[in-house]
C-alpha cells in the first residue's frame, strides 16, 4: 500500500478527522500562525523577500 493511500485512509477515519480538526484549530490561533510562519520560512529558505 502506498504512503499516499495510507494517509488518505487515515484522513477519512474518525481519528484522522479529529486530528485534522485539531490542526485547523491550532493553525487558526494568531500566536500559532506566527510560529507556523517561522518554521515555514526556516524550511523553505525564508528571509528572502520576507516582509
Amino acid at each position: 500500500m502506498s504512503l499516499f493511500k495510507k494517509v488518505a485512509d487515515f484522513a477519512k477515519s474518525p481519528q484522522g478527522r479529529q486530528a485534522l480538526n485539531q490542526a485547523k484549530k491550532y493553525a487558526s490561533d494568531p500566536k500559532n500562525k506566527h510560529k507556523i510562519e517561522q518554521v515555514k520560512n526556516k524550511l523553505f529558505g525564508g528571509g528572502k523577500g520576507h516582509r
